[in-house]
């Protein structure tokens, strides 16, 4: 891995965050789920139409790690749900941060949670969070080293299946 470099995504990159999105979440997760879930979800709750609409209606801040002109990994950011947890401090919501599967583990996920933690501070945010299938173990030990800690949880449904998603916070 060179120098990676996060840049500001915007309506132009929609397709490409679209693409990464699904393929990313598939990677991740088809192994531990069935076809028929997977499917159901990629095609109706995750289809490449609804993400690229994400991107050109502006529904969050978006950005990219690359190396070189390689992209590697994206965030979506977004003003979230307001728990009684944050004290009706303001909050921002990591929505997805995703690595391709190349670049997993060698740096991407830290550059990208950086630039998370840093626009939520120039944004005046006391706290970031997330949700985290609670069966995703090297994601949960990341976000732990990175000073989130567990508060709630939540059901996440993929396809048929509902899941359980922890809520992690982090004071800033």
């Amino acid at each position: 891995m060179g120098n990676i470099i996060i840049k500001s995504a915007g309506t132009s990159d929609a397709a490409l965050i679209a693409d990464m999105s699904r393929q990313t979440f598939y990677d991740s997760f088809a192994a531990s789920n069935t076809k028929e879930d997977m499917d159901k979800f990629m095609n109706e709750q995750f289809s490449r139409e609804s993400l690229i609409k994400e991107v050109e209606t502006g529904d969050g801040i978006f950005f990219i790690a690359y190396d070189g002109d390689e992209a590697l990994g994206y965030v979506r950011l977004r003003s979230g749900e307001n728990y009684s947890e944050f004290n009706d401090l303001p909050s921002i919501e990591i929505v997805r941060i995703y690595a391709v599967k190349p670049a997993i583990g060698k740096g991407v996920g830290s550059a990208l949670i950086k630039k998370c933690i840093e626009t939520a501070n120039e944004l005046n945010r006391k706290i970031i969070w997330l949700g985290v299938w609670e069966d995703n173990k090297r994601a949960i030990d990341f976000y732990i080293k990175w000073g989130f800690k567990k508060f709630g949880q939540h059901d996440f449904v993929l396809g048929t299946d509902v899941q359980t998603d922890w809520l992690m916070m982090k004071y800033l």
